[in-house]
């Protein structure tokens, strides 16, 4: 029997709007009033610094980020720098991994599923990389993977290049990785999917590998103002 999810599509959100809702949500996940839940997004131009991270993996100079627009915010997650941006889909699952096994590892490995199938569907051959988190395209990362748990609850989550501005990663060493490339469904397809497209994709793969029955609870349409 399909366990009850919830599905936020909630558009283009700044990060620490972002946080605020997922703390919400964990909070009500913790406490019973609600179900696992999947929240879909899109961040403005910003790098996030995870629990261990190492700010000498910015590349750039306070000055240039500041002149792109880009902010720098710490992030309670694993994993290292990462660059969050227009045409990037992000999600942020909340689960209660007490019905999901209580294994951190099998979970990264889920999510990681998840954009595998997804992949897939658009003729890529995503695949793990062994000492990595995240999924691959032959030699380039195409998405990325940062996590938080808290009462086996868990929080961040997963970050798939759809149509980003690739250049932006070059103010970086993306997850402190030094020696691979960045890339994304435009740069490998022959036409950019749209982003609506690939976030509905996801959700129902993150469905399928979850076990859950996802619902709907939108909360802002892509594009609206913050």
């Amino acid at each position: 029997m399909l366990e009850r999810g919830w599905l936020i599509e909630a558009g283009r959100m700044g990060y620490l709007e972002a946080c605020q809702l997922q703390k919400r949500l964990a909070a009500e996940v913790i406490q019973g009033e609600r179900g696992d839940t999947l929240i879909l997004t899109e961040h403005p131009p910003l790098l996030t610094i995870g629990a261990a991270g190492d700010r000498g993996n910015i590349l750039a100079s306070p000055q240039a980020l500041a002149q792109a627009g880009i902010e720098i915010y710490s992030a309670d997650r694993g994993g290292d720098v990462a660059y969050h941006g227009p045409g990037q889909l992000v999600g942020y699952p909340v689960l209660h991994l007490d019905r999901h096994g209580k294994d951190v590892k099998d979970y990264l490995r889920r999510l990681e599923e998840v954009l595998i199938r997804t992949l897939a569907g658009f003729g890529l051959a995503g695949h793990r990389a062994p000492g990595y988190t995240g999924v691959w395209v032959a030699d380039a990362k195409i998405a990325a993977i940062g996590i938080g748990v808290k009462k086996w609850v868990t929080f961040h989550g997963f970050a798939l290049n759809v149509d980003p501005d690739l250049s932006h990663f070059s103010l970086i060493h993306p997850c402190g990785i030094r020696d691979k490339r960045v890339t994304s469904l435009a740069e490998l397809l022959p036409q950019a999917p749209d982003w609506r497209e690939v976030s509905a994709r996801v959700a129902v793969h993150f469905a399928q590998v979850f076990n859950l029955a996802v619902i709907g609870d939108k909360i802002r349409s892509r594009g609206e103002k913050e």
